[in-house]
């Protein structure tokens, strides 16, 4: 027994001996980085523990992010440029309950008024058939025939042979005369005449809805009733009386009345209408049915959206090209920067840390200290990592301090010191650098070792 353990102290001894030339012969050795505050070669090194209070006053430090460009702010609504919304056009018609009762609205009186010429009608000139009158007048009588009368054009007037244009629209029968009789005389023309309208196509009203024969029923010298008019139209074809309204539509107002006290009280029925009256004979309550018979109404509404309709989709084409140029302009920008051509700025990660990188800090807000460890770096290795000595480097931007550092030491062995880190903003050109544990200086140093320890023990041996 006391001979095996003089042979194991032997071979410890020669292995020591062999460990130690190994280290001297070969001259491996292995140097961890560190942070030393005083004044060498590299500048000024400053260290400063990382608190509540340090980490304010590190913030505090003037550091401006870099800004997007301002296109990657703006939206393609075009502030400023774009028209004020557009309603949609009000309904014709309000749809509209049935009541318990027909309720009646008769329309005002029409004012007594003389009837006067307008466009498109047609008027007669007569005179008489005997006599030099005769004579002189033949070129107007045979106009006449030829014509059937004189259409009142649509400035007015009319064309007489030998006369020229007159114009009468707008007059009585009895101030048109006069017009022409002063006419003739100008012209030198025997002014035996009488004046009369053959044909009444100015002044109208039209009767749809529930009638056999929808029509228009021309306004003559004789005032036109609200029965005559139905009975142009053929009358009321409704059977249900009690049911069945008849609307007058005058100057954008509504007017209504029961078909059946049309028929039952004497005079109803002896309503005056006015040029442009609009009768309609409805069996339902719901006005829309009177769309068709107010066909100017709805076309005005249809016109205006149409017209609404068109000035949006140019809108939208305005705001889908400007959406387009942002597009291409933001993607030139992503372009510009994966090929280095935009500037950046950018913290750097060292030590012992998951990842050693470049770290960009991002635009428009400031990186924290936390982001950088774990977002890139990815995060302390526990076999390797030292959370006692973790370090940011950060140099003066004063010219005449151009040789200053400030190493901003984060002792992390207690974890709740990692909320620091998340709160320290990181500034550009800033170094990250996180030591190692001190068991792994030992392991590098046998890592390096290994090798020449092998090949000295096997040229011992063989020796």
């Amino acid at each position: 027994m006391e001979l095996e353990a003089l042979v194991r102290l032997l071979k410890i001894a020669l292995l020591g001996g062999t460990v130690l030339g190994a280290l001297s012969g070969c001259g491996v050795a292995y140097h961890s980085s560190s942070v030393s505050p005083g004044i060498s070669a590299e500048g000024k090194v400053r260290v400063l523990p990382l608190t509540a209070e340090s980490v304010m006053v590190a913030n505090a430090a003037p550091y401006q992010p870099r800004q997007l460009p301002s296109y990657f702010s703006q939206t393609a609504g075009l502030s400023g440029t774009m028209s004020a919304p557009i309603a949609p056009p009000a309904t014709a018609f309000d749809r509209v309950s049935r009541p318990a009762g027909l309720e009646t609205r008769l329309p005002p009186p029409v004012p007594p008024t003389n009837y006067k010429i307008g466009v498109g009608d047609v008027v007669l000139l007569a005179t008489p058939k005997t006599g030099s009158t005769v004579e002189q007048l033949s070129g107007i009588l045979a106009a006449q025939t030829a014509r059937q009368g004189y259409t009142v054009q649509d400035d007015g007037s009319i064309s007489v042979p030998t006369v020229g244009r007159v114009q009468i629209a707008g007059q009585t029968v009895d101030d048109a005369e006069a017009t022409l009789f002063q006419r003739f005389l100008d012209k030198q023309v025997d002014p035996t005449f009488s004046l009369e309208i053959a044909e009444f196509h100015s002044k109208k009203v039209a009767v749809g809805g529930d009638v056999s024969s929808p029509t228009v029923v021309p306004v003559t010298l004789s005032p036109l009733y609200l029965d005559e008019a139905l009975a142009a139209a053929g009358g009321a074809k409704s059977a249900d009386l009690d049911t069945a309204l008849v609307r007058i539509y005058r100057n954008g107002k509504l007017y209504q009345l029961p078909l059946k006290a049309l028929y039952d009280r004497a005079g109803t029925g002896r309503i005056q209408l006015a040029d442009g009256d609009s009768v309609f004979v409805d069996t339902a309550y719901a006005l829309d049915k009177a769309a068709a018979y107010f066909e100017e109404q709805i076309k005005l509404a249809t016109f205006k959206q149409d017209e609404r309709q068109a000035r949006l989709a140019a809108l939208n084409t305005e705001v889908t090209l400007r959406r387009n140029e942002l597009t291409e302009q933001r993607e030139n920008f992503s372009t510009r920067l994966e090929l280095g051509a935009e500037g950046r700025d950018y913290a750097y990660l060292t030590g012992e840390v998951g990842k050693q990188a470049r770290y960009a800090l991002p635009y428009d807000r400031k990186a924290t200290l936390a982001d950088a460890l774990y977002e890139v770096g990815g995060g302390l290795t526990t076999a390797k990592s030292n959370p006692k000595e973790i370090y940011v480097l950060r140099g003066s931007d004063n010219p005449l301090e151009y040789d200053a550092i400030t190493a901003w030491h984060l002792d992390a062995r207690n974890a709740a010191a990692l909320l620091l880190a998340t709160r320290f903003e990181l500034h550009a050109n800033d170094v990250i650098f996180v030591a190692a544990q001190p068991v792994s200086h030992w392991s590098n140093v046998v890592n390096a070792i290994t090798p020449s320890l092998i090949v000295s023990s096997v040229n011992a041996a063989a020796n």
